[in-house]
Formats: C-alpha cells, structure tokens, sequence
C-alpha cells in the first residue's frame, strides 16, 4: 500500500483515464475492536463497484474484464494489519494503485474518466508531510516525515556516503577529533554534494526542513551551502547513522514547538482578518469563496469533519439518515483552495474556537 504522496504522483493521479477510472473509497480502522468490521466493509465496497461495472452500458466487455481484474488485484495487496483512517483503490484498464491514509474517508465507488482525488489531497496537507536531513562527516541520510513517523527515503543521491578510503570514521572518534574533521577540504566536498542533492530535492518536493546534526556539522552545511538556510536545526549527533525510532523521537520536542509557533499564527492571521472584514467562516461561506478563488489563508482543525446536503447554491447540515449527503465536503474545499494558490493550514482542535472547526482569510 502506497503512503507517500509527492505533488508528481498526485498529478499523475489526476490525469484523464480510459472509461471507466474506479475510485472505492472506504473508512478503515487502527485499533481493535472497529477494526474487527473492516474486512466485510472493504469487501461490501469492492463488490458494489463491481456490480456497477457490470450495469453499465458504457462498458465494454473486454474492458469489465480488465478492471475487475485490476480491483481483484488491488484486493490483493491490501494489508488490513496495517491500516490507518483510510482506504482508497484506483483501478482502471491496465492499472491499480492502493492507498492508505492518516485520514477518514466517506464510503463510496466513483466511475469516470478520472480517479477521486480530493481525499488523498486533504490527507496530504492534514499530514504536512517533512523533510529530515541527518548529516555526519561520512553519511547523510534523508527522511520523510509525517504525523507518526519518519521513513527512510531514498529520493534521487540519497543516503550520501564517504568511503573508507577518505574517511576513518573509527579512528576520528578514538582521537577526539571531530570538530577538525569539519575543517577537513574532504568533508566539506562531502557536504557541498550533500547540499547540492538536497536543493535538487526541494526543488521538485519543497516541503518544510529539518536538519540533525553535531554543532560543527551544522556550521559547515551552511557554509557551504544555502538549501538548508531556512530549515530548523535540531543538534543532535548520531542519526545520520540511526534508524528511524531515534530520529522520530529526537524531533518530538522541535515538532511540538513548530506545531505550537504556526497555530499561533494562523490565530493571528485570522483575528487581523476580522479587523479588515476578509474573515470567513462557515462551511457555507468557505464552499463559496473556494469556489471563487477567494480564499488566501484555510485553516481546519485537526480532526474537523462535516456531512452536509447541497441544496443548489447552499450547503446544509445533513443527519445520517439524509439522501445524496456529502461526507468530504470539508476535503473537497480543501482541495478547492490548494488548486487556486490557497495557504491550507491544520491546527490542533479548538484553535479556531466560535469558528466551529473551520475559517479562512479572504484575498478580497
């Protein structure tokens, strides 16, 4: 099951398939006992999106056979053990993909000539995916971060490693000679590379930086480099060598306090908006001014959810019994205001206080 979701893969997502492109959207669960219904809900949701293939005229019979084998497939690599909030599976002729994400998803089968992708769009900004670089004078590791966890990640140069022949990592710690060996012309190619890959890197994947390392490492990646000048630095030696468990739980305070600054000034954000009446509010008001492009500043709580009914030009409060509700609308504006340019921002919940979960800055 696939987790990572660069802006390339989404944009790959996103492009026109052969009728018919099968979305099966399904809530999934990490923990006994809602986990328990999983199984039956994802087979229950598989065998309805065949049965639609089936009833459809628009379908051809070569083609039914196609994608009903690429779902049997996409079946098939689901790892239930393993599951997060939400399951998606694109089938269409000649392809499947499975997807797993850190975020609920309304039960539903979709057939069109593309892939549903709002939810794995609001699943990525919810996420506020990272980058962790972790350097030493002999390796540089690369880590993609998330809500939970970082991953090794093994994106274009990365790890960099120096060879034994010009580094003896063994002998420099058995002389004491670290902070030297930053001064070394050897390392501070090492690190030229290092910087050289990392600005390649956030160049086709920008996201926010952090970067590990002793003290003396830090200082020269500067030096000799600008592409980590913004990230923030966390001095601590070792990870460029440790595994993934080290390196999460030495981020853990510097997350926290990150997480804490930008709450903070999205708040800012918005009460400066009241004063010059471009605040908004409201699933309603919001839907509106996503649809427009209005929308310059987002912010949704964390765990904010809403199922609503459309009637025409207005959103409305549905219960569970209502017909034709929409249970991502708060995903559809969310992926609304990423495609005009919008700043999308999740905040821990009850930041936003009277605003109910979800408000915005408006451009005009």
């Amino acid at each position: 099951m696939e987790h990572a979701l660069s802006p390339a893969t989404l944009a790959e997502l996103r492009r026109p398939r052969p009728y018919p492109a099968v979305s099966v959207l399904t809530p999934t669960h990490r923990r006994e006992p809602e986990n328990g219904q999983d199984p039956v809900r994802l087979r229950n949701v598989v065998t309805e999106a065949r049965k639609r293939l089936e009833a459809d005229p628009a379908v051809s019979r070569d083609r039914r056979a196609d994608v009903v084998a690429q779902l049997d497939r996409a079946l098939a690599e689901v790892d239930l053990a393993h599951a997060e909030d939400g399951l998606v599976i694109f089938a269409a002729p000649g392809e499947h993909q499975v997807w797993s994400l850190a975020r609920t998803v309304p039960e539903r089968v979709v057939l069109s000539d593309t892939f549903l992708t709002r939810n794995l769009v609001a699943a990525q900004a919810a996420e506020r995916p990272f980058w962790v670089l972790s350097v030493s004078a002999d390796r540089v590791t690369l880590w993609s971060g998330g809500p939970e966890r970082v991953t090794e990640d093994r994106t274009g140069d990365f790890p960099l490693t120096r060879s034994r022949e010009n580094f003896d990592a063994e002998r420099q710690e058995r002389v004491g000679d670290l902070p030297s060996t930053f001064s070394d012309e050897d390392t501070r190619q090492f690190l030229r590379e290092a910087d050289t890959a990392l600005g390649t890197l956030l160049r086709d994947q920008p996201r926010p930086l952090y970067v590990t390392g002793e003290e003396a490492a830090l200082s020269l990646l500067d030096e000799v480099g600008g592409a980590a000048k913004s990230a923030v630095q966390v001095r601590r030696g070792g990870l460029a060598h440790a595994g993934p468990d080290a390196v999460w739980q030495a981020l853990q305070p510097v997350l926290a306090a990150e997480t804490a600054k930008d709450a903070a000034s999205v708040v800012r954000e918005l009460t400066s908006a009241r004063g010059h009446r471009t605040f908004a509010a409201g699933l309603d008001e919001l839907w509106q001014s996503a649809r427009d492009g209005r929308v310059r500043l987002l912010a949704v709580e964390e765990n904010y959810q809403a199922r609503v009914g459309d009637l025409g030009a207005h959103l409305m409060p549905a219960g569970p019994g209502a017909l034709d509700a929409r249970d991502d609308i708060v995903d559809e504006i969310v992926e609304q205001c990423l495609e005009t340019g919008a700043d999308v921002r999740f905040v821990p919940d009850g930041t936003l206080g009277d605003a109910n979960g979800i408000a915005g800055v408006l451009r005009y």
